[in-house]
C-alpha cells in the first residue's frame, strides 16, 4: 500500500513539474499575454488536463513546415527568389495614391503583378461550373487543394472530372487537410491513387513535434490548372456550398477565377504546402503570362503560423488603416484581436463608413458567442454590424475604398491571423472595386442591422456564455 501512495506521489509530482515547465513556455512564448495568463494558471492549477490541451493548442509556431522561400529544395528558392524579382514587364509600378500598400508587398514577400484578369465566381453554382470548366482544359496537370473535400455530390462530380482527366494523361496533385478532412472516407482518395493521382494529407510533415499540432490547419483552397489559370476563395468541396444543406439552406460564398502572372504566386503557395508534406518538388509552369484583356495590379498573400511575421493580421490592420472613404468586410467569424479592434475604431472615428457583415445563423457556437462581446466593443466608436439573412454567409471579402477589393480564405478571427495556413486575392483596381461592392450592396440589401443592444436585450446566462467563449478566443 505504501508503495502504491509512493508511486502515485511521484506521478503527482512529475506531472506538477511538466505543468510549471509548461507554464514557464507559456510565458515566454504564447502570442499574446492574455494567452499567456490564461495557459499559465490552469497549466500551474490543472495539470493533468492542461498539459495535454497546451501541447495541442497552445503552439506559437507551426513547427516542421519546411517553407521553401528558406529551407526547401534549392529549386524552389531559386522560383522564390525569381518570383520576388519580377520583370518589369510584369510587375506593377504602385503609382497610386495608395503608395502604403507596398507594405503589403513587404508582408506578401512578392509584388503587385500587372496584366492580370480577376472574375468574381458568386456562389457555388457559379464557383463550381467555373472550375470544373477549368479542370476540363488541362492539358499537363491540376492542382487542387481545399480544407474540406466530402464524398457526397459535388464531391463526387470533382472526383469524376480528375478521374477523366488523369485517364487523358494529365497529372494531379490533391492536398487535403487531415482534420478539416477527417470525414472523407480512404476509398474515395484510394480511387484517385490507383488512377495516377499524387494525394497527401497536410499533416503528413514527419516528426515527433507535428503529431500534436492539431491547432494548426491548412485552410487554404486553390485550383490551379496547368501554371495559367488558378480559383481562390471561401467554397470547399461539399454540398452544403451548392446550397443544398437542410439546417442552412442557401449558402452566402464568394470565389475568384485569376490569370495572368499572378497565377505562378498562387502556385508558390501550393507548392510551399506539398513540398511540406511530401519533401517533392514536381516540375511546374513558372514561365509567367499576361492576360491579354487583363489590366488589374493584383497580389498574392500567402498566410500562415510558419510565418516569421503575423502576416494575416497585419494585412488586415494596414487595409483598415488605409482606408479613408469606406470599408466593407464580410466575414462568417468576428474574433478579432486587440490591434484589430482599435484599426476598426480608429477608421470609423475618423469618418470611415466601416461595416462588418456577419451571418445570422451560427455554424460554431463559441465562436458566435463570442462576437457579441466584439461588437459592443467596437460599435461605439461607429462601426457597423449586419446580419445576413437568407442563410449562411461564408465569404471572406474585403472592400476599402473605390479601389482595393479582396477575396480569399481568411476569415476575421485570430484562427486567421495566427493558426490557420491562409491565402488572398487582392487588387488594385477601380473596375473590380466596383463589381464586389456591387455585390456587397445587395449582400447588405439581405441583411438586417444590429448591434450591442441585442446582447444587453438576452438573458444573464447568454451574457456569462459570451464572456466565457470570449476567454477560449485565442483558440477559437
Amino acid at each position: 500500500m505504501d508503495s502504491t501512495f509512493s508511486f502515485l506521489g511521484l506521478v503527482i509530482l512529475v506531472v506538477e513539474l511538466v505543468g510549471v515547465y509548461s507554464a514557464v513556455h507559456a510565458i515566454l512564448f504564447t502570442r499574446t499575454s492574455q494567452g499567456a495568463i490564461a495557459w499559465a494558471f490552469p497549466l500551474v492549477l490543472f495539470p493533468f488536463a492542461a498539459v495535454p490541451l497546451y501541447w495541442v493548442f497552445g503552439g506559437k509556431k507551426f513547427e516542421g513546415y519546411v517553407c521553401a522561400r528558406r529551407e526547401g529544395e534549392l529549386r524552389l528558392k531559386h522560383i522564390t527568389e525569381e518570383l520576388s524579382q519580377y520583370s518589369e514587364e510584369f510587375t506593377s509600378g504602385l503609382e497610386h495614391p495608395v503608395d502604403d500598400l507596398k507594405v503589403v508587398e513587404k508582408l506578401a514577400a512578392l509584388p503587385f503583378t500587372k496584366h492580370n484578369q480577376v472574375e468574381l465566381l458568386v456562389d457555388g453554382p457559379d464557383t463550381f461550373a467555373a472550375i470544373f470548366a477549368g479542370i476540363q482544359s488541362a492539358q499537363d496537370y491540376i492542382l487542387i487543394q481545399f480544407f474540406i473535400i466530402h464524398d457526397d455530390e459535388i464531391g463526387r462530380e470533382l472526383q469524376k472530372h480528375l478521374l477523366a482527366k488523369l485517364k487523358a494523361g494529365v497529372r494531379v496533385y490533391f492536398l487535403y487537410d487531415g482534420i478539416g478532412c477527417y470525414k472523407l472516407p480512404n476509398e474515395y482518395l484510394r480511387v484517385l491513387i490507383d488512377a495516377g493521382a499524387k494525394v497527401s494529407s497536410f499533416r503528413n510533415s514527419t516528426g515527433w513535434r507535428t503529431r500534436f499540432q492539431l491547432n494548426f490547419r491548412n485552410h487554404r483552397k486553390i485550383v490551379l490548372v496547368d501554371g495559367r489559370s488558378a480559383y481562390v476563395g471561401g467554397h470547399n468541396v461539399g454540398d452544403e456550398y451548392m446550397g443544398r444543406s437542410q439546417r442552412f439552406g442557401h449558402w452566402r460564398d464568394t470565389h475568384v477565377k485569376l490569370t495572368g502572372p499572378a497565377v505562378q504566386c498562387v502556385q508558390l503557395s501550393f507548392i510551399e504546402d506539398w513540398y511540406c508534406a511530401t519533401h517533392e518538388a514536381p516540375k511546374l509552369v513558372w514561365a509567367p503570362r499576361s492576360d491579354a484583356d487583363g489590366d488589374k495590379d493584383t497580389i498574392v498573400i500567402a498566410s500562415g503560423p510558419a510565418d516569421e511575421l503575423e502576416t494575416c493580421s497585419l494585412f488586415f490592420v494596414q487595409a483598415i488603416h488605409s482606408a479613408r472613404r469606406r470599408l466593407w468586410i464580410t466575414s462568417p467569424y468576428f474574433v478579432p484581436d486587440a490591434q484589430v479592434i482599435a484599426a476598426l475604431q480608429l477608421a470609423a472615428l475618423r469618418g470611415v463608413d466601416v461595416r462588418i457583415l456577419l451571418p445570422e445563423k451560427p455554424d460554431h457556437l463559441l465562436v458566435y458567442l463570442s462576437g457579441f462581446s466584439f461588437i459592443e466593443e467596437a460599435e461605439p466608436a461607429g462601426v457597423k454590424f449586419y446580419r445576413y439573412q437568407p442563410g449562411f454567409l461564408h465569404q471572406k471579402v474585403m472592400l476599402v475604398d473605390d479601389q482595393f477589393a479582396a477575396v480569399g480564405t481568411a476569415n476575421l478571427d485570430n484562427r486567421s491571423f495566427r493558426l490557420n495556413f491562409e491565402i488572398t486575392i487582392a487588387a488594385l483596381d477601380e473596375e473590380f472595386a466596383a463589381e464586389v461592392a456591387a455585390m456587397l450592396e445587395t449582400d447588405f440589401a439581405n441583411s438586417r442591422l444590429t448591434g450591442a443592444d441585442e446582447l444587453c436585450a438576452r438573458p444573464w446566462w447568454f451574457k456569462v456564455a459570451v464572456q466565457v467563449s470570449r476567454l477560449m478566443a485565442p483558440v477559437q
